[in-house]
């Protein structure tokens, strides 16, 4: 929801489509020399990415949730417009729908399956430590299968990829997010709907929830956990200094009706997660970096007089945050880990 910046990944290719490529500043072999492996993107890429992780979690939780990316489906190349001007998105039905003057001022941008799955984010399976933080706490202990006929909320989504992981494990999925792009990204009719053979489905709804009456009425409630990742930290709800508002989180409600929401959309025992990967802050003489700050926006007093049992708050993770990055290959895409990758996590359950 909003600008999640914890470290947009750059990565320089020559090639927009197709499961690998190599990187366009790798240079070739020479003679005599071994040829360079092709870099997994798109599907396989996340197969490696979650094949990699495994040996990292604990939980049936994130083990089932890691090896669903087997079932993940191959996905076309989209054409998506963005206007100029306006900066609106278009899908390509909607764009040739426009006036000859208002297509003129289309920018197209073909997607390929790897931004499908990873949009601005990174990979989906760092999403997989939250789990495994679930996991560990007691959710899915019981049975082989952890979320199927579950309900599973995610505040500021920002990628299918995760959600269709969740979905193809039997939960009923709903993702909310305020991005533009992201309704004309996933426009397809198979982008939602059911997914895989475990009787999962997945929604995704654009709007801010809960304050957008069509957005808590798209979303619904009977949740057994709402999830946030990058979206829920303290920089974006309460900036420590005056910041451009565009790189915060508006949540459109005061706190405590913001925490009262998710109270009432989750089930008697369902789980609120809140999981924040952040970068170091910013010098008191640079400019400030409100996505640095992961705590919990909402003091544990808030939480636990809306009825939650606050399980765990802002628990320091940056060990096991750091192992994950590595394994995923952040510190090859720049990142200093252990400068800069720090995280938080909070956990509650409802009463």
């Amino acid at each position: 929801m909003g600008v999640r910046c914890l470290a947009t990944v750059v990565v320089s290719s020559v090639i927009l489509c197709g499961t690998c490529v190599l990187r366009a500043d790798q240079p070739a072999a020479g003679p005599g020399q071994t040829e360079a492996k092709p870099v997994p993107r798109g599907v396989a890429a996340v197969r490696a990415d979650a094949a990699a992780m495994e040996p990292l979690v604990t939980s049936g939780l994130a083990r089932a949730f890691l090896r669903a990316a087997e079932r993940l489906p191959e996905v076309q190349v989209r054409e998506i417009y963005r206007h100029k001007k306006t900066r609106a998105w278009f899908s390509a039905d909607q764009a040739a729908a426009l006036s000859e003057a208002d297509r003129a001022e289309l920018e197209k941008r073909d997607v390929d399956e790897q931004f499908y799955y990873t949009t601005k984010y990174g990979s989906p399976i760092a999403y997989a430590r939250a789990m495994d933080v679930l996991g560990s706490l007691g959710f899915g202990a019981e049975g082989e299968n952890p979320l199927a006929g579950k309900r599973v909320l995610d505040f500021g989504y920002g990628g299918i990829g995760h959600l269709r992981l969740l979905g193809l494990l039997g939960a009923d999925v709903v993702g909310v997010d305020v991005d533009p792009m992201l309704p004309v990204l996933y426009a397809a009719p198979t982008d939602q709907g059911a997914i895989g053979a475990a009787g999962g489905s997945l929604k995704l709804v654009h709007g801010r929830w809960p304050a957008e009456a069509g957005a808590a009425e798209a979303v619904g409630g009977g949740f057994d956990v709402v999830v946030s990742k990058n979206t829920l930290k303290n920089g974006y709800v309460h900036p420590a200094r005056e910041v451009d508002k565009r790189m915060l989180v508006d949540l459109g409600v005061p706190d405590e009706e913001y925490v009262k929401a998710v109270h009432a959309a989750l089930k008697p025992g369902g789980w609120l997660v809140i999981y924040n990967l952040c970068p170091a802050e910013a010098p008191a003489d640079k400019p400030y970096i409100p996505w640095a700050d992961g705590r919990c926006p909402f003091p544990r007093e808030m939480l636990e007089k809306a009825g939650f049992e606050v399980v765990a708050f802002d628990v320091v993770d940056d060990g096991p945050a750091r192992e994950m990055g590595r394994t995923l290959g952040w510190e090859r895409q720049g990142m200093k880990l252990e400068q800069d990758l720090f995280c938080w996590y909070t956990v509650a359950r409802k009463k």
